[in-house]
């Protein structure tokens, strides 16, 4: 009986370590993957960075805003003291709507409806669309597009907060995972937002047309690989009526099978190891006494995720609230701080540098909260589901590195963040619905705090603003609406991806366009420094 109970142990040990060993291959492609598609985000980067070096301390006097004027330290002398909006274009008013801007809010509207099921904004569509259809320069184009995000992610979130996960009893929005990646997509929005103010706009077009072009080509090779893997397994099911929902009850099925088997192998080697003659003492009682704790401690953990996690909304909204409210308080180019701080004075770079501590100690501070929930959960067999993070020591570091790209993309371009993010996500290998409502979760928050500084900048037309972000609201809703009834027609989530990738692939087509167009014309909009154009 001896020899049978020590067989069974080490097949058992055999299972295991080969199912450890398979997750390693497979948390290793994963990583190769993201690293595959992060690495030219870097570059690009790296190369703003420098550029802005270059602008900053470059002098130019042929122009009536010269590049000492663009430089970090703008604003700090005394001639500087009248605050005025960089806005200052000769626009045709809204009202009557011209045909430009009928044409353009078209457009505008089928670009946000395609964007909206893939949770990504649609930036990158409406930058062109109001720079190359409604004749806005792209210094006042991109805020525009930003509200208009903004208008979208607030739809999104109304829709995503009542649907549920696919997989699991718990919410289609994935609160960890915001939770970890926004404070540093906050932070590299609001550095990306200074270099939009100082980088000419050839530049900013250039380097956007590289990051959309090879984003482009990610999403719609993931959307690809999705797409047959679905159609192998409708193929496989005899394409019956309810092909993804008998999917996934066969896929829980055959966990809790796997499950069972599992138990029956541990009571019978219990079993044997009586026979042998060992008896339950007290240690057999502690023992018994500690699964008793785990399995309450599972129980409470699945009983707090069948609910919004109230603590990360909270820790979330802090983190806005002190970041907005630090923004409005040190002031702009278009806005007069309340405090008397003057745009590129000491004190001005101050309240950024703390807007950033915080930040920083958000995040350590949500990094160790979340790993040591994942050493309870595996403490306490908390079972995965498919496109589940685990957040250990190194999951909690490189990808909210990588998420601080994309904020940083936001911030520059204008585009929401979600257009790098979706994709990220997809290669995270998280689950396409809860990568498109997660990701248009973080548009909200990363949107609204660079309209925000968009705003303090002067750079937002207040006539074009308010309507932007209703169309923005009205076609991302009615957009969302109509591609989850395609996904339950047809039973597809790739259509999420493929959203995302043509969102991407259209956004780089068109910003290729408007870059053509504005070489040939030899325009040059000149930049108005990170403290805007004063008098």
């Amino acid at each position: 009986m001896t020899r049978i109970s020590t067989s069974i142990q080490y097949k058992k040990r055999g299972r295991c370590q080969e199912t450890t060993s398979e997750e390693k291959d497979e948390a290793t492609e994963k990583m190769t993957k993201i690293w595959s598609l992060a690495l030219p985000w870097i570059v690009i980067v790296i190369a703003s960075i420098a550029a802005a070096a270059f602008v900053s301390n470059s002098i130019e006097t042929d122009s009536d805003i010269n590049w000492s004027e663009r430089s970090l330290t703008e604003g700090s002398s005394e001639h500087h003291r009248v605050h005025k909006p960089v806005y200052d274009e000769n626009h045709a008013p809204l009202f009557p709507l011209s045909m430009s801007d009928r044409v353009g809010f078209t457009m505008a509207i089928c670009g946000l409806m395609l964007a909206a099921g893939g949770g990504i904004g649609g930036g990158g569509i409406l930058v062109p669309i109001y720079i190359l259809v409604m004749g806005f320069s792209p210094k006042h184009g991109i805020p525009l597009s930003n509200v208009t995000v903004f208008g979208g992610a607030i739809a999104n979130m109304i829709l995503n907060t009542q649907k549920r996960h696919p997989l699991a009893d718990r919410p289609l929005i994935d609160w960890d995972l915001i939770l970890v990646m926004e404070p540093l997509t906050i932070a590299g929005a609001l550095i990306g937002a200074f270099l939009n103010k100082i980088l000419p706009e050839q530049l900013l077009t250039f380097m956007l047309v590289l990051l959309l072009s090879f984003t482009a080509n990610n999403s719609l090779k993931k959307a690809i690989k999705m797409y047959k893997k679905e159609s192998r397994i409708l193929r496989q099911e005899g394409l019956k009526p309810d092909g993804t929902k008998e999917s996934e009850l066969t896929h829980i099925s055959k966990q809790e099978e796997e499950e069972d088997m599992n138990q029956a192998g541990n009571e019978l080697l219990e079993d044997m190891d009586l026979q042998e003659g060992e008896s339950p003492g007290s240690g057999d009682r502690n023992v018994m006494m500690g699964d008793q704790t785990d399995a309450q401690q599972l129980q409470k953990i699945l009983e707090e995720e069948r609910k919004t996690p109230l603590f990360n909304v909270k820790v979330l909204v802090g983190l806005f609230i002190v970041v907005l409210a630090m923004n409005l308080l040190k002031g702009g180019g278009a806005f007069p701080s309340p405090l008397g701080i003057k745009c590129g004075s000491r004190e001005f770079w101050i309240a950024n540098g703390i807007i950033m501590g915080w930040i920083i100690f958000i995040t350590i501070y949500i990094r160790n909260y979340l790993v040591k929930r994942n050493d309870v959960k595996e403490r306490v067999g908390y079972k995965t589901v498919q496109g589940d993070i685990k957040w250990d020591a190194r999951s909690t570091i490189i990808y909210p590195s990588i998420c601080c790209l994309a904020g940083f993309f936001a911030g520059m371009f204008g585009i929401g963040g979600g257009i790098v993010k979706g994709p990220l996500m997809l290669a995270m290998e998280v689950h396409p619905g809860v990568a498109s409502a997660s990701s248009a979760c973080m548009i909200f928050f990363t949107s609204f705090t660079a309209t925000t500084s968009f705003f303090v900048f002067g750079l937002l037309d207040p006539r074009y603003g308010p309507v932007c972000f209703c169309i923005g609201f009205v076609a991302t809703y009615f957009g969302q609406v109509g591609l989850s009834i395609l996904m339950k027609k047809y039973k597809r989530n790739s259509y999420i991806a493929f959203s995302m990738g043509a969102v991407v692939l259209l956004s780089a087509i068109m910003m290729t366009v408007q870059s053509v167009l504005s070489i040939a014309e030899g325009e040059h909009h000149s930049s108005g420094g990170i403290c805007g154009k004063e008098s």
